[in-house]
């Protein structure tokens, strides 16, 4: 561990700062965006009962996913949330996401080349295919849910390709992710942790058994040559590469899943745009960074005050845990005209899109997701012109983390 990650074992309970209010987690998932569009004009920051502090401008938000002074979370937060140990422990304990420094660069760097934008862009044509074998297998369907037929196996074939793992094992471990990924947000419960517990134990061993039999009978796919880049490096324990792997796992499914379902539901809620993007092709990569603006499928980034942290005169202690909020900083009135509209004709998009975070952290998997939401939506443009909505916009759960999704019930 190197010496920019020893604040994180010391934090405290923050002492927020006087005329700062404490929201509880109800209030926030009753309303995250009408909740956050009230105090966003008042204050840089609210109090979280549970995350300390949560950036609400997206000009801080910004600023804080680059800034040294704020970082990563490491194991503060499964500690806080009364989880000291365990393979639960273990997910925060020995990923890149919660690293920090050399740390999170050694952990990093097996990966970078793989998921690198222009080997991405090489998956394209199968990713392509893939969609439009899934859309052909519900078409004489009639009516489905988008999330379960669709969405979600996108993302999740796109994976078991990329690691060599069988299709016949997505089932499987896809609702082994869906199970663990709910420890990323704050509305799990203290009697929910058994469970949570023995979803990771279930996905952890699954990957350690995928590795072995990659050791035993190596092939020509990406584990097989993680695993010999990883030995001849010899810098990653065997806990920390069945971690990364669990990690890649949860991050190259469930996000993407909900992500793909939330821009399909936006556009036929929207009929005129739908209309336009079935005319013009083109307009599918602006669509679907509107659909991650509007309603993004990842909540928040969480962070730790290395120091403290003057936002506009509000300061954030030495210690404090820090919820980078997306969701309130993408319907930013400072940084988007009329953020409460949905439009994807939309020009004042940055260049960089915020979903996927900023500096050392930035999503290594943002080629990988850009170019499945693109082909997804372009397979349903073409094949299902004539897609609606049967059953309105699907239910969506979370304020942070990564936001969880209800059926899309459409019909052709």
């Amino acid at each position: 561990m190197d010496g920019t990650e020893e604040t994180t074992r010391d934090a405290g309970v923050p002492r927020l700062p006087e005329g700062v209010p404490t929201l509880t987690v109800a209030e926030l998932e009753a309303d995250p965006h009408g909740t956050f569009r009230t105090w966003r004009p008042r204050l840089p920051v609210i109090g979280h009962e549970v995350a300390g502090f949560v950036v609400l401008r997206a000009g801080d938000v910004d600023r804080l996913m680059r800034d040294s002074r704020a970082q990563a979370t490491e194991t503060l937060y499964p500690e806080t949330r009364g989880i000291p140990e365990g393979r639960l422990f273990d997910i925060f304990a020995h990923g890149m996401l919660t690293a920090n420094g050399a740390v999170h660069r050694r952990r990093r760097s097996p990966f970078t080349r793989t998921f690198a934008a222009r080997m991405i862009e090489g998956l394209r044509p199968r990713i392509r295919a893939a969609a439009e074998s899934l859309v052909r297998d519900w078409l004489p369907d009639g009516e489905v849910d988008l999330v379960a037929r669709y969405t979600a196996l996108i993302p999740a074939q796109t994976i078991a390709d990329i690691l060599g793992l069988p299709h016949d094992d997505i089932p499987r471990f896809t609702q082994l992710a869906y199970d663990v990924s709910r420890v990323l947000s704050f509305t799990f419960e203290p009697e929910d942790i058994p469970d949570l517990e023995a979803a990771a134990v279930a996905l952890q061993d699954y990957v350690r058994a995928i590795l072995d039999a990659r050791r035993s009978a190596p092939r020509d796919d990406f584990l097989s040559r993680f695993l010999a880049e990883a030995g001849a490096a010899g810098d990653l324990t065997s806990d920390e590469v069945i971690v990364q792997l669990v990690q890649l796992i949860i991050g190259g499914t469930d996000t993407t899943r909900v992500a793909g379902a939330l821009q399909a539901a936006l556009l036929l809620q929207h009929p005129e745009q739908w209309a336009a993007l079935r005319r013009d092709p083109g307009l599918i990569p602006a669509a679907v960074a509107e659909s991650l603006r509007y309603e993004p499928s990842v909540g928040s980034a969480g962070r730790v005050a290395r120091e403290a942290i003057d936002l506009d005169g509000t300061i954030v202690p030495a210690g404090s845990m820090i919820m980078l909020s997306t969701l309130s900083a993408l319907r930013d009135e400072a940084a988007f005209r009329d953020p409460d509209t949905f439009d994807i004709r939309r020009d004042d998009l940055p260049r960089l899109h915020p979903i996927f975070g900023g500096g050392a952290h930035r999503c290594i998997g943002e080629a990988l997701a850009r170019v499945e939401l693109e082909e997804g939506l372009g397979a349903l443009t073409r094949l299902a012109p004539g897609l609606r909505l049967t059953g309105g916009m699907p239910v969506l759960h979370g304020h942070s983390g990564i936001r969880r999704i209800g059926p899309l019930h459409v019909a052709t």
